[in-house]
């Protein structure tokens, strides 16, 4: 990472945490320890609420351990502590759920850069497929938009469409199109036209 940071390459890094793939190896203790480690290398960090408080120790104030119903308040002020944690970060951006059902979730998102918040349209009641793979095309949309430079409120945008997109197929790999992704960001429906 040292490298690639001097050859102004920019890193991003998704938290993803996963408690099975760390039990044996020290939990979230250790999970903390080479995640902070590694945040201090990156610029783009991508991770949902449980992500940031299990793999980098920040805790979100007002949420129970379930981690139900989000506020974005609440996860702006953890993102604000992490920033002052890690002023490396220059993008710093989560999926907000809140799941009434297998199969029926809230799902928005938030971003920050350069000091300012940027949410989402929120997506209310979106009926979901399979729920693999929304956080992954979360990422990528946001991706996408931050290297075609959109701004940072086209690019949340375009992640939580991508995102949503995603969770009306089966797998974990987008069917969606750029048009698909782009009527949904324009208010339309969050299913995809087959």
């Amino acid at each position: 990472m040292v490298a690639a940071r001097k050859h102004g390459t920019i890193i991003s890094y998704d938290l993803n945490y996963r408690d099975s793939l760390w039990k044996s190896i020290g939990g979230k203790a250790r999970a903390t320890e080479v995640n902070r480690e590694l945040a201090s290398y990156v610029d783009v960090m991508i991770g949902n609420e449980e992500d940031f408080t299990a793999a980098l120790g920040f805790q979100i104030e007002g949420i129970g351990e379930d981690l139900g119903e989000l506020e974005s308040a609440s996860f702006r002020k953890m993102i604000e502590k992490a920033v002052a944690a890690f002023p490396n970060f220059k993008v710093v951006a989560t999926t907000l759920r809140h799941a009434k059902t297998a199969t029926v979730n809230d799902w928005g998102a938030v971003c920050y850069y350069k000091g300012e918040f940027y949410e989402a349209r929120p997506m209310p009641d979106l009926e979901i497929f399979d729920r693999v793979g929304g956080g992954d095309s979360f990422a990528s949309g946001l991706i996408y938009g931050f290297l075609n430079d959109k701004g940072p409120e086209w690019a949340v945008n375009c992640g939580c469409a991508h995102g949503a997109l995603a969770m009306t197929t089966p797998g974990d790999t987008t069917m969606a199109t750029f048009d698909e992704v782009q009527r949904i960001m324009k208010g339309g429906g969050a299913r995809v036209q087959r």
